[in-house]
């Protein structure tokens, strides 16, 4: 018994398929999925969600905020996640992301709150394209 999983932004489908296991950033913490969950809803936070197969590499979507959604019914189990932004950990631009740190550091600094949330972006993009990242 596997998992389905689908991952969805507003402007597109990220990502879907069978997974043995997904992995997500809550507000609250990180939670687990396995096939045969109960059902849920988490709120999820700037960060990876990773997507583990059976001997095939993990799957990593950082997404910023949105929904995970769990539903079972009898033997199936799906996962839905509703992103308000993501992207594929392998379609990350580094570079770029490390060109615009300094910017969102000085402005993060200064107490510019929406930068201090687009610089958590950021550093979880480079994370995910495992770079590292001075919080």
């Amino acid at each position: 018994m596997a998992l389905s999983v689908r991952i969805v932004t507003p402007e597109r489908e990220l990502w879907s398929g069978p997974a043995s296991m997904v992995i997500a950033r809550g507000v609250e913490g990180e939670v687990g999925i396995l096939a045969g969950h109960v059902p849920m809803l988490v709120s999820l936070a700037v960060g990876p969600l990773r997507i583990q197969k059976d001997e095939e590499p993990e799957q990593v979507v950082i997404v910023d905020g949105g929904f995970l959604h769990v539903t079972s019914e009898g033997d199936q189990t799906r996962v839905d996640v509703l992103a308000e932004q993501g992207v594929l950990a392998q379609d990350i631009d580094a570079g770029a992301i490390r060109e615009q740190l300094p910017e969102l550091e000085r402005a993060a600094q200064e107490g510019d709150d929406l930068a201090k949330v687009e610089l958590a972006k950021a550093q979880a993009r480079l994370a995910a394209a495992g770079e590292t990242v001075a919080q």
